[in-house]
């Protein structure tokens, strides 16, 4: 594993401000939504990253690192893509409708989701305690959600 200087793996690191990034978003997009249709929210919302992301792969130079993609990887990006835009759809509607301190946890059962997906399509592996991880989580978004 490879671990930067604090001993600490970068994936982790990433990983943390991944969910310090959606902790805000949730925050934000609740704020955002109000007096406008969740879809037209959704809508705003993807442009600005359109845009932001676009900036910085024309910045960094990494828009020429298109050319070499296949087919394969197309579709399931692709896929992956809409995946992302109904999942987004979804939760803006979401959050229209209620809390975002009850949304955004049930939101996070994606992570259980992933967790039975990733065994079944991918063929990865968990250990005990990786489920009953699983498990807490799934009960605590549950908790939240009917709380």
């Amino acid at each position: 594993m490879i671990m930067n200087g604090s001993g600490v793996p970068p994936w982790l690191v990433w990983a943390l401000l991944s969910a310090a990034f959606a902790a805000m978003t949730a925050i934000l997009a609740k704020l955002g939504v109000q007096g406008v249709d969740s879809d037209i929210a959704t809508f705003v919302r993807t442009i600005v990253i359109v845009v932001v992301l676009g900036t910085l792969l024309a910045l960094t130079g990494k828009l020429r690192a298109l050319d070499p993609i296949g087919g394969r990887t197309v579709l399931f990006l692709m896929l992956s893509g809409l995946a992302t835009g109904a999942s987004w759809l979804c939760y803006f509607r979401a959050l229209k409708l209620g809390d975002a301190a009850r949304v955004a946890p049930v939101d996070k059962l994606s992570v259980v989701f992933v967790a039975i997906f990733g065994v079944l399509v991918l063929g990865e592996h968990m250990s005990a305690k990786g489920w009953g991880g699983v498990v807490l989580i799934a009960l605590g978004a549950v908790l939240v959600a009917v709380g």
